[in-house]
């Protein structure tokens, strides 16, 4: 017989420990030969990015001892941070920004001298011997940092980078032809982002390795190219947007022709290198992730464009790589947590290699599956989500009482929110919280289209639709209109601040790492991000004036919810000091507020403590905040349960 308890106290199986601990981030998959490697990112272990091998025998162990910690900085955000061929390791690792070298059975040797550059998007040359890269120059610390594409010569002890190519902002995707005669690359410039508009070139290589000639095949200011990749015959297929979709492109060096022309995204944004959705088999045949009304799914496409979708059961598929008629690619659904798949094309046979979570056969029963949702906002403009009802089978609430409601809302602003398991989103849902994803105007997964509108409205289109959203479910009656909670990390994190500070609708809010103040995002960010506001909002300093308008610092004193903070004390996107000031500003006017800062973390938490703490003190936060606006009987059950779970704030 279920318990009667009040939505948001009801206990649940999925703890901070399970959610912080147990889950391990899977990506970057590669094939070579027989083998199969990918990166594992691990709280457990202090957050470090291990690289794993499964090898021909089924064996799967780490390729590299942990002492090795995986990962770019190239952009901040990193990606691309290895290669491997025939069994030899290529890697950045995180403490030193060096490149390294792992033979099999001996110990990785630096490749990189010590110093100012950083690397990532390799690609291993083995015609020339050559590792190719995109490399990040921060040698003078008064301008931003510089890139270009080089080649590191493997036959020398600790190579200088010889540069291939620059003169742009930014590169990214130097692919080799399988002759090893040509090469591709993206670049772009500011203002742009990636998803914004870049260019697609293709060189000619001398025998040295030098670009003879060059042409473009692609872009523009206002076309998005994703993804670059040659097929084993030597033609070059490419994702553009130029159709309003992420459409699959296919050039044969006198012809640029759609492959599959469709209202169905193929590209993702570029937050990082090494990013793959699609992979071309030795017959030519593409498997292809896509997405459609946020929601992906796979198929095989052949040369004449005949579309085969593959029936599956995940909702969510990135990370694509095919070599012969072998593919793996990390794939998640309503009800499994991300995994990494090997797929066979021949007998459509699937294998999972690594989970990134071991759920206890008890805990199945215990999911709120994500329901796809669409309303309208301002304009009549139409918004989508995924929404998650609270459930939890042991528990029932107070007939009549409606549920609170967390809004949560993505970074990037260019990310997405999906229906796959997310254990962090069933933290809240066991417990009791109705909760909304929120894929806000500017998420990706819609068309060209819908990822622009945020272009000059940040803070403002944003900022509606997630109102829009609190006034849907509340009149739907699917959350109680006093206790709707907004919350986000990142660029969410300041589109949920501009909710707490410009509108009334929230009883409390989290920011994760969120912008509080856009004339310090313009001053002090880094290089990859620091132009992006003047697409989001206009030209710096010509548009100063609607900075300040929309800062949520500048209306600090119109912010009226309870609040709680989480900071990372090496943030290089969002410095600690700009969220201190907001902190402070609403602590001197006697606001409930909270503050997490964390040693050793950045823009993203990866350690397992820090997941952990952070959890519990949000649930402790949102329970007091509850508790003040709940009877009085509620009070007297609950109080003690959430006292004991809010650790202590820094």
């Amino acid at each position: 017989m279920k318990q009667v308890a009040a939505y948001g106290f009801w206990r649940s199986p999925f703890t901070a420990e399970l959610v912080a601990g147990e889950s391990v981030r899977l990506g970057e998959p590669r094939i070579d030969t027989e083998s199969v490697y990918w990166l594992e990112g691990r709280p457990s272990e202090g957050g470090r990015t291990a690289l794993v091998r499964r090898g021909p025998d089924g064996g799967i162990r780490d390729r590299l001892e942990r002492r090795w910690n995986v990962r770019s900085r190239v952009h901040e955000y990193g990606g691309g941070a290895y290669a491997v061929a025939d069994g030899t390791v290529y890697f950045s690792d995180s403490a030193d920004r060096r490149l390294y070298r792992a033979v099999p059975s001996r110990d990785p040797k630096p490749l990189t001298p010590p110093g100012p550059r950083r690397y990532a998007d390799l690609e291993v040359d083995k015609h020339r011997d050559l590792l190719v890269s995109t490399c990040e120059d921060h040698s003078d610390a008064g301008r931003e940092a510089e890139q270009s594409i080089v080649a590191l010569d493997l036959a020398r002890p600790r190579p200088a980078p010889r540069t291939l190519v620059s003169g742009a902002d930014f590169y990214a995707s130097a692919r080799l032809s399988p002759r090893g005669d040509r090469l591709c690359w993206l670049e772009w410039r500011h203002p742009n982002m990636p998803w914004d508009g870049t260019d697609l070139w293709v060189g000619a290589l001398s025998g040295d390795g030098e670009i003879r000639e060059r042409r473009k095949v692609a872009g523009g200011p206002r076309e998005s190219v994703f993804q670059p990749q040659w097929s084993p015959a030597g033609e070059l297929y490419f994702v553009t947007d130029r159709s309003g979709y992420w459409n699959l492109y296919r050039d044969d060096g006198s012809d640029v022709a759609p492959v599959y022309p469709c209202e169905a995204e193929f590209g993702l944004p570029q937050w990082l290198f090494g990013m793959s959705t699609y992979g071309i088999a030795e017959d030519g045949r593409i498997l292809a992730a896509y997405c459609r009304d946020g929601e992906w799914g796979l198929a095989l496409i052949d040369r004449k464009g005949a579309f085969e979708p593959i029936e599956t059961p995940y909702c969510l598929i990135d990370g694509v790589a095919v070599r012969g008629s072998t593919a793996v690619f990390r794939a998640a659904s309503p009800s499994l947590p991300s995994q990494l798949v090997r797929f066979d094309l021949g007998t459509r046979n699937r294998e999972i290699l690594a989970r990134s979570a071991e759920l206890p056969e008890a805990l199945l029963n215990g999911i709120s599956t994500g329901c796809p949702i669409s309303f309208r906002s301002v304009a009549g403009r139409t918004v989508h989500g995924f929404y998650f009802a609270p459930w939890n089978p042991d528990f029932e609430a107070p007939p009549d009482e409606k549920p609170p409601m967390i809004i949560r809302l993505h970074g990037g602003p260019t990310a997405a929110a999906s229906n796959a398991l997310s254990l962090s989103a069933q933290f809240w849902t066991s417990r009791g919280f109705a909760l909304l994803d929120l894929n806000y105007s500017g998420s990706t997964g819609y068309g060209r289209s819908y990822r622009t509108r945020l272009d000059g409205n940040w803070g403002v289109a944003d900022v509606d639709d997630t109102v829009a959203a609190a006034r849907h479910f509340a009149s739907a009656g699917l959350a109680d209109p006093d206790r709707i909670i907004v919350k986000g990390g990142s660029a969410g994190g300041y589109t949920a601040l501009c909710c707490l500070a410009f509108r009334d609708e929230f009883a409390a809010g989290a920011s994760y790492y969120g912008i509080s103040e856009l004339k310090g995002l313009a001053r002090d960010t880094h290089k990859f991000e620091s132009r992006y506001h003047e697409t989001l909002i206009g030209p710096w300093p010509a548009r100063s004036a609607v900075y300040e308008e929309r800062s949520p610092l500048s209306a600090a004193d119109r912010v009226s919810a309870p609040t709680i903070f989480f900071q990372g004390a090496e943030d290089p996107v969002v410095p600690k000091e700009q969220t201190e000031v907001m902190v402070e500003a609403l602590r001197s006017r006697g606001i409930p507020v909270a503050y997490y800062l964390f040693e050793g973390e950045s823009h993203g938490f990866r350690d397992g403590a820090t997941v952990r703490r952070a959890l519990e003190a949000e649930l402790g936060f949102y329970c007091a905040t509850l508790l003040r606006r709940g009877s009085a009987a509620r009070q007297t059950s609950t109080v003690l349960q959430c006292r004991d779970i809010v650790p202590k704030a820094s």
